[in-house]
């Protein structure tokens, strides 16, 4: 199993790509489901999570052909995916694909919308809380389909095809949202989606849809207004760029007093993050080709914090800013209000030498000079390159185990941070 060496206490300067968005990526490639004509998308990260994906979308008949980066492009732009399912042999996602990664329990909206059946394992993934399923049975529901569940599988049918409805989710889910909307762009007449996610993936999955020839009003917001069709066409779309990237690499060039150009990416993604990044002391400036974070010799100033939906601050940034103000001058409080269980970072960081207590939801995050290298482990993606945050401050070496967790969603994580001064390795076991 592999491992990540960092020897720490060197400052980042220079210039990252960022790849494109796994969390927009995923079900991009669920959509091809939805049209027996092709959709190509470009800029799709080199991801764990994708590869498997692709197994999957194969497994229920997809045709899959990929082009690799052009020789002489920009290094930020990713593969591009050929996606034909011509012919859906198999409406059947198993345990054996689905309870290995989450998203992938998004396909059965799609199947059942134009396939009139589906039978899809419960989901796995992240061990980051329960996460129940229920909003996106019952926004299904909502569009006529009968769902039972039995043996630890969904199983969806809609012979005379999903009906047009309203969907008011009870709290915002982003994985509802996009399971609903994918169902949606089938079903007959007009389907209304109240509380929607707004979080740009979800956009950019709408815009796709648009292109395929769905109308949707309200891209952007908590409404979406739905007007389903018997046929989608193919489309040719473009990956927006990852936001969790971003400001992952942007607290990490703040965390070391460095100087970087993070290409390929926009502000309006993570504005939230990036404002709460300067009012720790971080500078972030836009450039022609994406944004500027630099950090001089200063201290960093504590923050106060609490996650949220888009546009409020990212949970999935939680653990990375936890990592940041770790060496903050003075006491930051962070609340997770989105999932439970998503503190499994701080007993890792606590090894290292940082000072945070829990209290619940909240974890209190004490400043101190200095944080020394050790052995650590990772539990789950984003806990993952927190500890990498972490080790890149830290005086020494940190090693870091099971980084299995950043291959599912960081694309190059090593080359990325070593190409701006980083002393980071990957080591193979084997």
């Amino acid at each position: 199993m592999d491992r990540i060496k960092i020897i720490g206490g060197e400052r980042l300067n220079g210039s990252i790509p960022i790849s494109g968005a796994k969390n927009a990526a995923l079900p991009l490639m669920i959509a091809s489901l939805l049209t027996d004509d092709r959709l190509t998308l470009k800029n799709v990260p080199n991801l764990a999570d994708v590869n498997l994906l692709a197994r999957i979308l194969r497994n229920h008949g997809v045709d899959l052909a990929v082009d690799g980066k052009r020789s002489g492009g920009a290094a930020h732009l990713g593969e591009t995916f050929h996606l034909t399912a011509r012919d859906i042999s198999d409406t059947t996602a198993p345990y054996e694909l689905v309870s290995r990664m989450r998203a992938s329990f998004w396909v059965l909206g799609p199947l059942v919308a134009r396939m009139g059946q589906a039978k899809v394992s419960l989901p796995g993934g992240c061990a980051i809380g329960t996460r129940p399923v229920d909003l996106h049975l019952s926004g299904l529901r909502a569009l006529g389909a009968e769902i039972d569940i039995d043996a630890g599988y969904v199983i969806a049918r809609a012979p005379k095809g999903l009906v047009g409805g309203h969907v008011l989710f009870p709290m915002v889910s982003v994985g509802a949202t996009h399971n609903v909307l994918l169902a949606a762009a089938l079903a007959k007449g007009e389907t209304l989606i109240e509380n929607a996610a707004r979080e740009p993936e979800v956009g950019d999955v709408a815009s796709c849809l648009v292109k395929m020839g769905v109308q949707i009003e309200g891209i952007g917001t908590s409404t979406l207004r739905i007007q389903g069709k018997p046929r989608l066409e193919g489309a040719v779309h473009t990956v927006l760029p990852d936001r969790i990237e971003t400001g992952t690499f942007a607290f990490a060039v703040a965390a070391t007093g460095g100087d970087v150009v993070l290409e390929g990416t926009r502000r309006e993604l993570l504005r939230n993050a990036l404002d709460t990044l300067q009012n720790t002391g971080a500078v972030v400036t836009d450039t022609e080709t994406g944004v500027r974070i630099a950090r001089n010799g200063n201290g960093l100033e504590p923050v106060d914090v609490e996650t949220q939906p888009f546009p409020g601050f990212p949970t999935d940034l939680q653990a990375q800013l936890m990592a940041l103000m770790t060496r903050a001058h003075g006491t930051s409080v962070i609340r997770e209000t989105i999932f439970e269980n998503r503190f499994m970072h701080v007993q890792e960081l606590a090894r290292l030498g940082a000072d945070i207590k829990l209290h619940g939801d909240t974890a209190t995050i004490k400043g101190v000079k200095s944080l020394r290298g050790a052995p650590v482990m990772a539990t789950d993606l984003r806990a993952s390159v927190s500890l990498v945050i972490a080790g890149l401050m830290a005086e020494g070496e940190t090693t870091i185990n099971r980084v299995y967790h950043l291959d599912r969603g960081f694309e190059r994580l090593e080359e990325k941070l070593s190409r701006c001064g980083a002393k980071i390795e990957r080591i193979s076991t084997g």
